[in-house]
């Protein structure tokens, strides 16, 4: 992204009263790609700071539910009554953690969306498959908590890891294709997985596509990176 467009992205965040630039990523990808509706159950994960959550909040209205997951604690007091948040590590967390109790419904959410991405150490191709892992944690979680014909948005580093990510995703999901928001800076590896329409198999797989489960460094969680 050019200085002059993200400066411009920096003060629009600003002028609305978001939180961070990356909230115009999600408004652009939901604009574009059509992932929330209103009155849907979303899951944030990597909610930190909350701009996310601001969006999610606008866009679902008053009948949806936000509920956003960070390793960082996150204030739900700025948001309304239908926003919850959870200090917690997306791979330990459980569903009855995410909604102080049992969910009223199982699969609990009509779509997820991730601004996850690990500490980036200036090892691109590190960096890269860490943030590939993220999203393998996601669909595996997506299995037991995304309902039959729910979206996923995540955010990935492209890397060499990132083919067999798409191919798994596109296994899971009726349609899955990587979008780059232009409020992305434009020499940023940072890029979006779109996934629309969860088949409702299993998400676990014995794929080589998949890698081992391992646990991701600390220091994951929502942000500006890109």
């Amino acid at each position: 992204m050019p200085r002059e467009v993200q400066d411009h992205y920096f003060r629009l965040a600003k002028e609305k009263g978001y939180l961070s630039r990356a909230a115009f990523k999600l408004i652009e990808i939901d604009d574009r790609k059509r992932v929330l509706r209103r009155g849907d159950c979303v899951l944030d994960a990597g909610c930190a700071p909350g701009s996310w959550l601001q969006v999610l909040e606008e866009r679902l209205g008053p009948r949806g539910t936000v509920v956003g997951v960070d390793l960082q604690a996150v204030d739900d007091r700025r948001f309304g009554p239908n926003v919850r948040t959870v200090q917690g590590d997306i791979e330990e967390v459980e569903l009855e953690d995410l909604f102080g109790g049992p969910p009223t419904r199982h699969p609990a959410f009509d779509a997820i969306v991730s601004d996850l991405g690990p500490s980036t150490t200036g090892d691109p191709a590190g960096d890269s498959a860490r943030s590939v892992r993220l999203c393998h944690l996601l669909l595996d979680r997506s299995g037991a908590w995304l309902r039959r014909g729910g979206n996923l948005v995540m955010k990935v580093y492209e890397g060499g890891e990132y083919p067999g990510l798409l191919r798994r995703a596109k296994g899971l999901f009726e349609q899955a294709r990587g979008f780059k928001p232009r409020s992305s800076r434009h020499d940023s590896v940072e890029m979006y997985v779109v996934c629309h329409g969860f088949r409702g198999a299993p998400a676990s797989t014995d794929d080589s596509s998949a890698p081992p489960r391992r646990r991701p460094s600390r220091g994951w969680g929502g942000g500006d990176a890109g």
